[in-house]
């Protein structure tokens, strides 16, 4: 559940927006904070606002066909999330699934002011319109290593983000769940990762491992 606390605004989207954009987001936005695993955002559900990540990091997520969750992107400090700007902009709910990786604080802009803020304030129509870019080379990256990469060099890929996330070398996730998020089995996962154990790239423990080595 989020929790509301005093405005904070990041000096990156201090020196990017103009002063009254800036003045507008201290009148009408809220900062929020979330804990590590909290869902900010269900698959399903009618989008409010538009989040402004202050610090922390989001893990964007959707479901297949079988339920299964697959990874999509990470929304780190300074960043937003392009899947709620383009659902927002079209009154569609939320095809995403949005859950806190780490503890997180961002501010919260109503979907309300996002037509107007993009006619009226040239910063925020660049700031939309790059995060959409940004998001979107990421998902052509993510295509290019489902349909070209071995799934080894995904995993490697895999941990080398998710630490980056999380800013830690200790990942703590089972077998299981990197399978999941990967769209893969577990025992495929578990033979990729004891051989990095091996390679000397990685230690494996009970739902962790830690990277030690370059993958």
């Amino acid at each position: 559940m989020p929790y509301l606390h005093a405005m904070d605004l990041p000096e990156t989207f201090a020196q990017s927006f103009e002063p009254g954009l800036l003045a507008e987001i201290e009148a009408k936005a809220v900062n929020l904070s979330v804990k590590e695993g909290d869902t900010v955002l269900d698959i399903g559900q009618t989008i409010r606002v538009v989040p402004l990540l202050v610090s922390g990091t989001l893990k964007i997520s959707r479901l297949d066909d079988t339920g299964k969750e697959l990874l999509l992107y990470y929304v780190n400090a300074n960043e937003s999330c392009a899947m709620t700007f383009t659902c927002c902009m079209q009154q569609y709910p939320s095809e995403i699934k949005a859950t806190a990786e780490t503890d997180a604080e961002y501010i919260a802009v109503p979907i309300s002011l996002m037509d107007q803020w993009i006619s009226k304030y040239p910063t925020w129509k660049s700031f939309v319109m790059r995060t959409i870019r940004n998001r979107f080379n990421e998902l052509l990256k993510a295509i290019d290593q489902l349909a070209f990469q071995k799934l080894d060099e995904r995993l490697a890929r895999y941990l080398k983000e998710k630490s980056k996330a999380t800013g830690s070398a200790l990942i703590n996730l089972s077998h299981e769940e990197i399978a999941a998020e990967m769209a893969s089995s577990r025992e495929v996962i578990s033979r990729l990762l004891k051989k990095l154990e091996n390679d000397k790239k990685l230690l494996l423990y009970r739902h962790q491992l830690k990277i030690i080595g370059d993958l």
